[in-house]
């Protein structure tokens, strides 16, 4: 299908005082259209930094960071959250839900940073949470709704304006074995049958068995996937 996300000479450094934390190095990295990738590592390793340059929430401090044709290294805040709204879509850890308002209004959110109708986004809205199998559950609040649910909602709030790519970060790590296994298998779904491009930052080997491809980060640089990893 082609590279959707094309890294050369990735590093970021954060400075704190006189205190200099290099936390990407030299990264080089290509991720093809259509592909479900795990990013794995040991605390600290810079998976989720690169995670988050992936999806335009950082700026890298060197090198060029290009998704879908678009160079995002040298993009300004206000292009790059334009880009960012446009693109990607996120799903975190906890799920980052407003509680005072409904799963079908908790989807649409994105959606208001568009042109579409009311009606257009109650729509949108209504097949996103019918893909995620919570059709049923549209009314119901965050605190109504199980942790599993609450992290099916959030995928419906990632994936309702068609992003060219999901960034996943730790996506079950608040989730018992089950849910988790069901969000995993709704993320292998909407890679398989929808051809979403996918990237998951996991530090659990179960869960990067349900992607196509594991990569090992460890100090800022790509290191040899361990045996133990191989899916």
């Amino acid at each position: 299908m082609g590279v959707l996300v094309e890294i050369r000479k990735l590093s970021k450094v954060y400075e704190r005082g006189k205190e200099r934390l290099e936390v990407l190095h030299h990264v080089d990295l290509d991720i093809e259209q259509g592909d479900f990738l795990a990013l794995m590592g040991p605390s600290g390793s810079g998976k989720t930094t690169l995670l988050n340059l992936i999806g335009g929430l950082d700026s890298p401090t060197e090198g060029s960071l290009t998704v879908a044709g678009q160079r995002i290294d040298n993009l300004g805040e206000g292009a790059l959250a334009k880009w960012r709204a446009g693109h990607v879509g996120f799903v975190f850890q906890f799920y980052n839900l407003l509680p005072m308002l409904s799963a079908r209004k908790n989807v649409e959110l994105p959606l208001l940073l568009t042109r579409l109708s009311a009606a257009q986004r109650k729509r949108n809205a209504g097949v996103a949470l019918d893909l995620v199998g919570l059709s049923e559950r549209s009314s119901h609040k965050p605190g109504e709704l199980s942790g599993g649910q609450q992290q099916r909602v959030a995928i419906a709030r990632a994936i309702v304006s068609d992003p060219t790519l999901l960034v996943c970060d730790e996506p079950t790590g608040d989730l018992d074995r089950n849910s988790a296994e069901e969000i995993l298998r709704l993320l292998q779904q909407l890679n398989r049958d929808h051809g979403k491009t996918i990237i998951m930052v996991t530090h659990d080997p179960k869960a990067a068995e349900y992607a196509r491809h594991v990569l090992h980060l460890d100090k800022g640089t790509l290191v040899e996937q361990p045996e133990a990893l191989q899916v």
